[in-house]
């Protein structure tokens, strides 16, 4: 075998394995996320402060969440320094903790559908960002900050609303979502550690570029698939 063919057979195993990854990531994101099962009752029966267990729900629900871990993958997938990746994930915290909050604490209800149909976009958006699409097809390169914050502000909805699907206890409540938000924060840190060690291991392969266009290309397909799922999902809900 050749060393083309090879580089296209490597190229396309990645390519399979990027797309099983990430279908089974949607699968998982439209099957199981959100606040399900003992950890929703756990919370609805909840009554005062409550912070550990609010911590620990925070976490899983960021560990769980593929809609918002493929997005800071692609967010930092092209990001080479330590210092650009704190802004860029800094910008989206503070974003998503805001309406996060500002959702659960005002009262403030969006569709759920209707959010999480943006945060799939938000994550096609980054891909097709990567892939050069904006320069090539448009000719300018969009305020990547901007995008991150006002990305994280959706993707905060997106949180809230798998808490005001509970009925929530007003005892504690403040309490009780601050440690839920830091709780988010340090799920957010744990994945991004291992999203960042495997992508700083991934660079050293000879292959790398190419095969980062296959995986930003794949990432562009699960944002629309997201995308899809929420609409389906809007549109039934209104027709029932």
């Amino acid at each position: 075998m050749t060393r083309a063919l090879k580089r296209f057979a490597l190229t396309g195993s990645v390519a399979i394995g990027l797309a099983a990854i990430v279908f089974a990531c949607v699968v998982g994101a439209a099957w199981a996320h959100g606040v399900q099962g003992k950890d929703a009752a756990f919370v609805a029966g909840s009554s005062g402060p409550q912070i550990i267990p609010f911590l620990y729900l925070g976490a899983k629900h960021m560990v769980t969440g593929y809609d918002h871990l493929l997005f800071i993958l692609g967010v930092i997938f092209f990001l080479y320094r330590l210092t650009h990746v704190a802004i860029y994930v800094t910008l989206f915290s503070i974003g998503h903790s805001i309406t996060l909050l500002a959702g659960v604490l005002g009262d403030i209800h969006v569709n759920p559908y209707l959010v999480d149909a943006v945060v799939g976009l938000s994550v096609a958006y980054k891909a097709f960002d990567n892939l050069g699409g904006f320069v090539r097809l448009f000719g300018f390169q969009p305020d990547l900050r901007g995008a991150v914050f006002g990305f994280g502000l959706v993707h905060g909805f997106g949180l809230a609303t798998k808490l005001q699907d509970i009925s929530l206890s007003p005892d504690g409540l403040v309490t009780n979502m601050l440690a839920f938000n830091v709780g988010v924060e340090l799920g957010q840190l744990i994945a991004l550690s291992a999203m960042l060690l495997l992508i700083i291991w991934w660079r050293m392969r000879k292959n790398f570029e190419g095969q980062a266009v296959v995986a930003n290309a794949v990432l562009l397909c699960a944002g629309f698939l997201l995308t899809q799922y929420q609409l389906i999902g809007y549109f039934m809900e209104r027709g029932a």
